[in-house]
């Protein structure tokens, strides 16, 4: 510093010239440095160099102001020359330190081998230290380690390079336990620190690897809790854990809604139970005496009551208990036993020999056509012998088809057990039958056998062959026209008939020419395009073949019946019939029917008409008999009484008869409506019996009346009803003897009632049941009975107008009996109505 001190006052002196000149300014003073006796030296000069003038002290201020920066400028260089020499040793001894420290990590890091991976931001080129002889081999590049799959199995290998991929675009950290394709246990570490990825790789052995492995299991342990508790929370069957006191420890929502708890802690404060106490104490014993307890329980969930399959095992110093719902397993295995017995009993009706063998090649089933058709003893069969014990047999009752080899022939046979599909053969057995052998494998395990006996059915192939040969003789024989178009619409067959009727040429046909050509050589005689089009369609379709009539007539006057019939092989055949005199026969045929039509149809509008004609007069007839009979209209005589009773009873039957015409007129009209409502038996019977009581005391018959107890009503028309009644027990009066019976009764079925009335007339001839419902169809039979014959016409008519039925049972000499059955559902009375 004192060199400098004294360089700066030679320079002061040495421009003293200069401040002479103005060129220096006072304002240098002020930019020096304050020193000890170097200063007090440069103050002395300054003192001197004041007696200049203020010219001269103005040239000598400039000249120190630029001298005072020059000694500022190396001051300040001075300074950080030291400085920087103080930091340069300060950080080569702090460089030797982090050295000392790095070698200290360095041999602490890699006192264990390993390997360390480490990615810097930005880069993709990877740097790796470390023993890497622990995943290759010595001599292998240390790249190598980053190809995962040359040292890891597949899974881990792409579980690593997942990880890795995470770890340096993400930072993504990860720990995971990998396993060498040589068996080796490593630890892979991956961490982002100080903006690099860096992974670390370690063999696991010892403690850490028991610790490893103890974690691992661990977790395992633990995710399968979660999981069981994730399964039985989600599970719709309870589910139940017991400690060793019986308590209930855990419980699913299943259980809690089963036993109508509001939560677990509720079912377990209040001790709820899903099974009753006598299931309980018996899940309890099997518990204790076999540690598991299983069976099919009926529990009550909800009201309403199912069977479960309750299955329970000891666990630990407790027990777990599940309870599956069975209700519809149960109805299903019901279903399928009733199932198998129906087929069983199917297949005992069958004519075809039916044996079921099972699993174990065991006869389980068999039928009565299986064993007459190998004439095999009951006895042996009911023992359940096995497959081959009965081959055995049959074969030594040269029964089986003769093999050169009936080992490895039996052998081929048993394959069915492991087949899946059915078989199909023919056994031609030395008696000289020939069988159609099926082999079914069963679902269960085993083969069903099924065998028919086809030797006719071989005969009759053997015989098709020749009818075969006849075919065509017995085509050109034929009368109708016959035609076979082939799918591809050319024909392949005809007939000489069908070559006359159409006026067509035999070679031409044997052309095999094109059905659309066939149709232009036959415009001639026929020409509708509709027509037509249908016969191309019929021929070149695919779906929808069906049968289809045709009637063609011909611009010559003839009448042709055609029909369009699809053959098995895809070809359609035509087939054409002269109808022409047929056709004119029919047209007269129709023409008389409606001409009968129309006089039955006057018949009937006559009698309608007559017999409503005649009503009204004899209405006004009855009627002024009435009055004449009064009192009130003066006295009669006893003549004329007699005669006056004779024309009231004769108006009274020309009167039922007239309106049972118009009756029966109106039902064959299909005008008759029925007046729905309540009827009640019993007064409909007493009602009915009412109107024959003067010939129940005059020919002295006994009405006998039979009435189920709480019979009640039905719906029905009750005029009518009373009506049918009254002429049942009309018809039967007229037809009893004296001093006899009568019967009538009434009785409910489920559908039904019931109405019977029987008599012990000479009863009806076989050949006359039929006809005694028909009109004006009336016979003694050698009795008292004279009629019109409408009575059991009514009844018939009447009856099926409710929707019933009639029927009668009579024995010649024994009586008839005539029951009535009158629905009770409602919906048959209205449609019979309709």
């Amino acid at each position: 510093m004192s060199g400098v001190i004294v360089s700066m006052r030679r320079t002061l002196l040495s421009c003293t010239s200069l401040a002479r000149n103005g060129l220096l300014g006072s304002a240098f003073a002020a930019l020096l440095p304050a020193a000890p006796a170097e200063a007090a030296d440069l103050v002395d000069t300054l003192s001197i160099m004041l007696d200049f003038n203020r010219q001269e002290l103005a040239v000598l201020a400039t000249a120190l102001a630029l001298l005072g920066f020059s000694v500022v400028a190396a001051i300040l260089l001075m300074r950080t020359r030291v400085r920087t020499a103080d930091n340069e040793a300060r950080l080569r001894a702090r460089i030797g330190e982090l050295q000392l420290q790095a070698d200290r990590f360095g041999a602490l890091l890699f006192a264990e081998p390993q390997v360390l991976i480490s990615w810097p931001a930005g880069d993709n080129r990877a740097q790796i230290s470390g023993d890497i002889s622990m995943v290759l081999p010595r001599d292998s590049s240390p790249q190598r380690v980053l190809a995962f799959g040359t040292w890891l199995p597949p899974e881990p290998a792409l579980q690593m390079d997942h990880a890795v991929d995470a770890l340096r675009h993400h930072g993504d950290g990860f720990q995971l336990t990998l396993t060498t394709a040589h068996g080796h246990t490593l630890e892979a570490i991956g961490r982002a620190i100080g903006g690099q990825a860096i992974v670390r790789i370690r063999e696991l052995s010892g403690l850490r690897r028991d610790l490893a492995e103890t974690n691992l299991r661990y977790k395992a342990l633990s995710d399968e809790t979660e999981m069981l508790r994730g399964f039985a929370a989600a599970s719709p069957w309870p589910i139940w854990a017991k400690g060793e006191n019986g308590a209930l420890t855990y419980a699913n929502p299943a259980y809690v809604r089963a036993t109508e708890a509001n939560s677990v802690t509720d079912a377990q404060e209040r001790k709820l139970e899903l099974l009753d106490s006598a299931d309980r104490t018996a899940m309890d014993r099997g518990l204790k005496d076999a540690a598991n307890f299983n069976s099919r329980l009926p529990i009550v969930i909800g009201g309403e009551r199912r069977m479960y399959d309750v299955r329970a095992v000891n666990v630990g110093s407790g027990s777990v208990g599940v309870a599956i719902d069975a209700s519809e397993a149960d109805a299903l295995s019901s279903a399928l036993v009733r199932m198998a017995e129906a087929h069983r009993r199917t297949l005992d009706q069958l004519s075809s020999g039916v044996a079921v063998f099972d699993g174990q090649r065991r006869l389980a089933f068999y039928n009565d056509s299986y064993r007459r058709l190998w004439d095999l003893d009951r006895t042996f069969l009911d023992a359940n012998p096995d497959d081959s014990s009965v081959l055995d047999q049959l074969r030594a009752a040269r029964k089986l088809p003769e093999q050169p080899d009936f080992r490895a022939w039996k052998a081929k046979l048993h394959e069915a057990y492991r087949a899946v599909e059915t078989a199909k053969d023919t056994w031609f057995l030395p008696d000289g039958r020939a069988l159609s052998v099926v082999t079914t494998p069963n679902p269960e395990g085993g083969v069903t056998y099924l065998f028919d006996d086809v030797t006719e059915s071989l005969d009759l192939a053997r015989r098709f062959d020749g009818l075969i040969r006849v075919q065509r003789e017995t085509l050109d024989s034929l009368a109708e026209g016959v035609a076979v178009f082939g799918s591809n619409g050319k024909a392949q067959l005809f007939n000489p008939a069908f070559v006359r009727m159409w006026k067509l040429s035999s070679d031409a046909m044997r052309g095999e020419p094109h059905i659309q050509t066939v149709e232009g050589w036959c415009h001639q005689l026929f020409d509708d395009p509709g027509v037509w089009r249908q016969i191309r369609e019929a021929i070149t379709s695919i779906e929808n073949r069906a049968d289809i009539p045709l009637k063609l007539e011909r611009k010559d006057g003839s009448v042709l019946h055609g029909m369009i019939r699809p053959l098995p092989d895809g070809a359609t055949m035509l087939t054409f019939q002269d109808i022409t005199d047929t056709e004119n026969v029919e047209r007269a045929l129709r023409e008389r029917n409606e001409a009968l039509e129309a006089a039955d149809q006057m018949k009937v509008d006559f009698v309608h008409h007559v017999s409503y004609e005649l009503r009204s007069p004899l209405t006004t007839i009855i009627g002024f008999a009435h009055f004449l009979s009064d009192p009130s209209t003066g006295p009669l005589t006893p003549k004329q009484a007699e005669y006056l009773d004779y024309v009231t009873k004769s108006t009274n039957a020309l009167l039922a008869l007239t309106n049972n015409i118009l009756d029966l007129a109106t039902i064959d009209a299909g005008a008759m409506k029925l007046e729905l409502g309540p009827v009640d038996v019993s007064k409909t019977i007493e009602l009915a019996a009412e109107g024959i009581q003067d010939r129940l005391a005059t020919d002295r018959i006994r009405l006998k009346v039979e009435i189920a107890p709480n019979i009640g009503s039905f719906i029905g028309d009750e005029k009518r009803v009373v009506q049918v009644l009254y002429n049942l027990l009309a018809n039967a009066v007229g037809f009893s003897p004296q001093d006899s019976t009568v019967g009538i009764s009434a009785r409910r079925t489920e559908r039904s009632v019931v109405f019977t009335v029987t008599d012990s007339g000479p009863g009806i001839p076989a050949d006359m049941k039929d006809k005694v419902f028909n009109w004006f169809e009336s016979r003694s039979q050698g009795s008292r009975h004279r009629g019109a014959g409408l009575g059991l016409s009514l009844v018939r008519s009447f009856v099926e107008l409710h929707g019933g039925k009639v029927r009668v049972d009579s024995i010649v000499g024994r009586g008839t009996v005539v029951i009535c059955d009158f629905p009770t559902d409602q919906a048959a009375h209205r449609d019979a109505a309709e």
